[in-house]
């Protein structure tokens, strides 16, 4: 259960019992900034101390109580009426006049963004997104609700009982700088749900305008409650703790960088609350003792496109192909900056610089990062330890390479140090990629490129995040959590035979 500590007075040094037998001391700088009404959370997993100022949980709350408010409603609306949600929604992103004015909005959470040396890849809203946007809001008009649907049947003498999808509740969701997620994450209205959104600062201004042009008035018009889908206004981490701690939440859905969600999920955690987490990503590609030149050449250049979750990370060569293989590999790596106007970065694992040449790492390149571009060695050593690491490039793509002595040695090397999301074995032993399949910890397998891993390519579904498996695999569902997979079950008894009794 989650200790959110109300007090009236805190001190440098003062004692925090936590956890029922652990001890922390208050640091100083929350000491001088806490106020009467903040709130004090020890995190059990690190025994760090966060502050929640009083008017951040003062906005999440209010934010919380019009969702679950609007959710007791839910049940009279219609499935029809949420359609004309989708459409309507659509249809105003189509607006030239309502996109403008969207656009006017992200043109200055890009210029903020980049002031302070933030990517910007994920978060220009240009027309790419805008259609994909639009795509995804009408996949969602006709799309089947497991609210009222009759999963299973059991009859029994004189009666039966009926499983029946129900709504779920709350969605409390936590994103990084995406505005397309605003979109797609309302995808969890379709089964009736309602939700709570906190954004990151580098997309705020251009969530706002997305709310207040298109998806409130479209709310509106389908006569949907006005509470069904909040947005949190709040640049501060402080509000993501402050909603992710409100046990009114259904379920506490966060994406974004690897120590933000793990810190999110673990007070869902602790306060009880089921949580899907879609953080640290990252591809790993395995090429065995069978896989084709051509097909690997393929697999790493389709997967080096851009940078997302799903993008190629590690690159595992058995050693037996190594002195065939690692030559595609750094030209398909190069092919693939080449179609970007640049050039390429590369980790190998110490050990393993032998098997590439030795001019790569005494070679100046531009490396063009989200804080500009910067002169670096286009090949430098890691250790084996950091083979979790996930790169964050910019345009410049980024990838390490590891030379095994087996599939098996690689699928280890997976299963502990990967955050446990795409694994790709180029093979062409049928066997072996059934045992690859049945061992390697990750809940998206495939034999080729990794960037399939996505709900609208793959299962023509908007996704609200792609869940690794890092913090434990996911009951019930896939990984990838889509709006339609936020249900619960009811059960509901006919009874034919009113003399029926135990």
């Amino acid at each position: 259960m989650s200790q959110l500590l109300q007090l009236t007075e805190v001190t440098a040094g003062m004692q925090i019992v936590f956890g029922g037998d652990r001890l922390l001391h208050v640091p100083e700088e929350i000491a001088r900034r806490f106020r009467r009404g903040d709130a004090l959370v020890p995190m059990e997993t690190t025994g760090e101390l966060l502050l929640i100022p009083a008017a951040e949980r003062s906005l999440v709350a209010d934010a919380v109580g019009r969702a679950s408010d609007a959710f007791q409603t839910m049940g009279a609306v219609q499935d029809r009426q949420i359609s004309e949600f989708f459409e309507n929604f659509a249809l105003r992103l189509e607006s030239s006049e309502t996109w403008a004015e969207i656009e006017r909005a992200n043109v200055g959470d890009v210029d903020d963004a980049r002031r302070r040396g933030r990517s910007t890849t994920r978060l220009v809203a240009d027309d790419k997104l805008r259609r994909g946007m639009i795509e995804g809001l009408r996949g969602w008009i006709d799309a089947p609700t497991r609210r009222g649907q009759v999963v299973e049947t059991i009859e029994h003498g004189g009666w039966k009982v009926e499983l029946v999808g129900a709504e779920l509740g709350v969605v409390g969701f936590v994103f990084e700088g995406r505005p397309n997620v605003l979109a797609d994450a309302t995808g969890v209205l379709r089964g009736g749900n309602t939700v709570v959104f906190r954004i990151g600062r580098d997309a705020l201004r251009t969530a706002r305008a997305i709310m207040e042009r298109a998806l409130s008035p479209a709310l509106l018009a389908a006569g949907l409650p006005e509470g069904a889908v909040q947005l949190i206004d709040s640049v501060e981490h402080a509000a993501g703790w402050a909603l992710f701690c409100d046990r009114r939440l259904a379920l506490a859905v966060a994406r974004g960088s690897g120590p933000a969600v793990a810190t999110l999920g673990a007070l869902a955690k602790q306060s009880g609350i089921p949580r899907s987490l879609h953080g640290t990503g990252g591809a790993w590609i395995v090429a065995a003792q069978s896989a084709d030149a051509a097909a690997f050449s393929a697999a790493v250049v389709g997967s080096l496109d851009r940078k997302v979750c799903n993008t190629l990370n590690v690159c595992c060569i058995v050693r037996s192909r190594a002195d065939e293989l690692v030559p595609p590999f750094l030209e398909a790596v190069e092919r693939a900056g080449t179609s970007r106007a640049q050039s390429f970065k590369l980790h190998v694992v110490q050990g393993d610089e032998g098997f590439v040449p030795a001019d790569l790492f005494g070679r100046q390149v531009t490396v063009r990062r989200a804080s500009g571009d910067v002169e670096e060695m286009q090949a430098e050593l890691l250790d084996v330890e950091e083979l979790g690491r996930e790169w964050e490039w910019e345009e410049t793509p980024e990838v390490t390479l590891k030379i095994v002595d087996s599939v098996e040695q690689a699928i280890e090397l997976f299963n502990r140090h990967s955050p446990q999301f795409i694994a790709s074995l180029i093979s062409d032993d049928r066997g072996e990629q059934e045992r690859f399949f049945a061992t390697v910890n990750a809940p998206f397998v495939g034999n080729g490129f990794t960037r399939w891993v996505d709900g609208q390519y793959a299962l023509e579904r908007p996704e609200l995040g792609l869940s690794n498996w890092q913090h434990g695999r996911l009951l019930g569902r896939g990984g990838v959590l889509s709006g339609d997979s936020v249900f619960t079950v009811r059960a509901r008894v006919t009874q034919t035979d009113p003399k029926i009794r135990r």
